[in-house]
């Protein structure tokens, strides 16, 4: 039984990752096509309370594809991917972006720690980022819009 529910759920994986890889016979043009399998930008970013991202359960989860179409489970996909390309891809500069813009917004001096990642593949480079604001309102008026998920 074990056997045929490893099997049954490699052919899943397998239909979920290739399936929409694979193109019909009429598709676009070879030249709109892209070069490789594989997005050059698509990122999985995690929140939850905690200090670490090790020692952190996550409590929220989206996925955010900045590759020929804008996509994914983010709240706001196109403004997060804007974001992105703004700071040339470097994620530390994302923990501070709207750092001005919101600096009238008070917030309480609660350290109630929430961390944030962002993991996956960016201009096809891998990546692996992970940031700790004090709480909740930090995260919001300080981080990117990237974060606000």
């Amino acid at each position: 039984m074990r056997r045929m529910a490893r099997w049954a759920m490699s052919g899943a994986l397998l239909t979920a990752v290739a399936g929409p890889l694979s193109t019909p016979a009429h598709s676009a043009p070879a030249d709109s096509v892209p070069a490789s399998l594989y997005a050059p930008s698509a990122l999985v970013l995690t929140t939850g309370h905690g200090e670490r991202a090790v020692t952190t359960t996550p409590e929220r989860a989206v996925t955010l594809n900045c590759a020929y179409i804008t996509s994914g489970t983010h709240p706001d996909p196109r403004q997060a991917c804007a974001e992105l390309d703004r700071v040339n891809g470097d994620l530390g500069r994302l923990a501070t972006l709207r750092g001005n813009e919101a600096a009238g917004r008070p917030c309480t001096k609660e350290y109630r720690p929430v961390v944030v990642t962002i993991q996956g593949i960016w201009r096809g480079t891998r990546v692996n980022y992970e940031h700790t604001f004090a709480n909740s309102c930090v995260k919001e008026t300080q981080g990117a819009s990237a974060f606000a998920f």
